[in-house]
């Protein structure tokens, strides 16, 4: 199949630091090459890529340090580029909302669109209705009860390279991880509380961006002078595999809808089980007494501190092995694909 992927362009292709869109864009690129497809990636030019780049701006909108620049304005650049050379593809599949959906109506059938987000924000839900032709696909099931009315394709979960973590089957650091975005809905004074009451020191891999900086400020920064708790910032993929594996368990404390988390697979592939509230994704991703405990408030998750411990870790990376490789992600996809194409040669010999 010739397939052309459509990343956002917020973030490099897999991202320098972090980033969670664009990481998943890449594995699934390289994963559909391996399978033996024609993949064009549209991205920034700093993507690292086995497929074919076509590149539409010169680096990531996010690092970039140029004083002033229009998102939108490099996005619609992009589409405009897609849009030249959509004859060249059987799918289009796209990574950027719905941003491309006025300019592709009329091939709306050879398109398959992955929503990344929350689907649950004001004006959403209209505009799902105003083109309701485009087929979409979930990150997972509970993502899609703000907008059950669309026209789903299916579900495919995130999965990352098979050799990109290791599994680390006697941890060295003693420590709890915090991996994400410093932000009120991921909840890290949570993470600080448990590890207070459970004695155990806390590290926190963490950007922050603009929009947050006066949570950080203000509620955040405070907890940081405590001697359990270290505030690392964002680190690299090169820095994943050793932070996740060495940990005793990964924090996930989050209090919103999350689509699906992808640092929660990320540590299930090290081995580290994931100790979450049950929002949104999680209950989808993390098998309870498995890979990790599912808690319900503060007690229950200082209590999953000490229980984990006694969880298997290289089952949690078979786990992790079966469900959540990128081969698995692209396979799925590719059933996709083919259901779509099907459905659209049968439509077009009843126009016939």
């Amino acid at each position: 199949m010739k397939i052309a992927l459509v990343a956002p362009l917020y973030e490099a292709v897999p991202p320098k630091l972090y980033g969670g869109t664009e990481r998943i864009v890449a594995y699934l690129a390289d994963a559909l090459v391996d399978l033996g497809h024609a993949v064009t990636l549209f991205a920034t030019a700093e993507a690292r890529t086995r497929a074919t780049l076509v590149a539409v701006r010169d680096q990531a909108i996010r690092l970039d340090p140029a004083p002033l620049k229009s998102d939108l304005a490099a996005h619609l650049s992009m589409l405009h580029e897609v849009r030249c050379r959509a004859h060249h593809f059987d799918v289009l599949h796209f990574h950027v909302d719905l941003l491309h959906f006025p300019m592709f109506e009329g091939i709306a059938e050879r398109t398959v669109t992955t929503l990344h987000g929350r689907l649950d924000l004001k004006d959403l839900a209209e505009a799902y209705w105003r083109w309701p032709q485009f087929p979409l696909v979930s990150i997972s099931d509970h993502q899609r009860a703000p907008l059950r009315f669309a026209r789903w394709l299916g579900t495919v979960p995130h999965g990352l390279p098979a050799n990109l973590l290791r599994c680390t089957t006697t941890p060295e650091g003693g420590y709890l991880a915090f991996l994400g975005r410093i932000s009120p809905e991921k909840r890290p004074d949570r993470a600080v509380a448990i590890a207070r009451r459970s004695g155990i020191p806390l590290k926190i891999a963490a950007k922050v961006d603009p929009a947050d900086r006066a949570y950080f400020t203000h509620v955040i920064r405070p907890l940081l002078d405590d001697p359990l708790v270290e505030y690392i910032g964002e680190i690299s993929d090169g820095d994943k595999g050793g932070f996740l594996g060495n940990a005793r368990a990964l924090l996930f404390p989050i209090d919103w809808p999350e689509p699906f988390g992808l640092v929660m697979i990320e540590a299930m592939a090290c081995g580290t089980p994931v100790i979450a509230w049950p929002c949104g994704s999680v209950p989808e991703v993390v098998d309870d007494g498995i890979t990790g405990r599912i808690v319900h408030d503060e007690d229950e998750a200082v209590a999953a501190v000490a229980e984990v411990s006694a969880l298997d870790r290289r089952r949690i990376r078979a786990v992790f092995d079966r469900r959540f490789t990128a081969d698995a992600m692209a396979r799925c996809y590719v059933d996709l694909y083919r259901q779509l194409l099907r459905s659209s040669d049968a439509s077009r010999r009843l126009t016939a």
